[in-house]
């Protein structure tokens, strides 16, 4: 395989490569991590800091819708649920938990050590990353 059909590949169709999700799940990430760092920063910058932990569950719900319909979509394969109930049920479980990471590393990282909430944000964004990828590829979208 040349690098233009691997390129290919990184886009386009279905695929079970480890590799090719990672990246899928890479850019996906990154376009909540826009999505959610960004109406982070406009709730805060508009609305004050004093909710910043409110803020943060806000833009983490939306990261996380964005997340999914990349999931589905486009990142993953194969899902292992028939039920799209308990597809999803398990898809927010993992966000909440996520999101239980998101606001404690949130507080240690800006509360705490008094860095700078953006700065905070990325630090727990590639933490917070890790495991929703590994969750998500071993709980709901493994291959058969």
């Amino acid at each position: 395989m040349n690098l233009r059909e691997f390129a290919g590949r990184l886009v386009k169709g279905r695929s079970s490569d480890l590799r090719i999700q990672a990246f899928r799940y890479l850019v996906s990430g990154g376009t909540a991590f826009l999505i959610d760092a960004g109406l982070l920063t406009l709730l805060t910058e508009l609305l004050g800091r004093e909710h910043l932990l409110l803020w943060t569950a806000i833009a983490f719900a939306a990261g996380l819708l964005v997340t999914y319909l990349f999931s589905i979509l486009w990142v993953f394969d194969n899902r292992s649920l028939k039920s799209r109930t308990a597809e999803v049920t398990i898809f927010v479980a993992i966000g909440i938990i996520g999101l239980g990471l998101t606001e404690l590393l949130m507080w240690l990282f800006a509360d705490k050590a008094g860095l700078h909430y953006l700065l905070s944000k990325i630090i727990t964004t590639v933490i917070v990353f890790v495991w929703n990828f590994a969750a998500k590829k071993l709980l709901l979208f493994r291959s058969k």
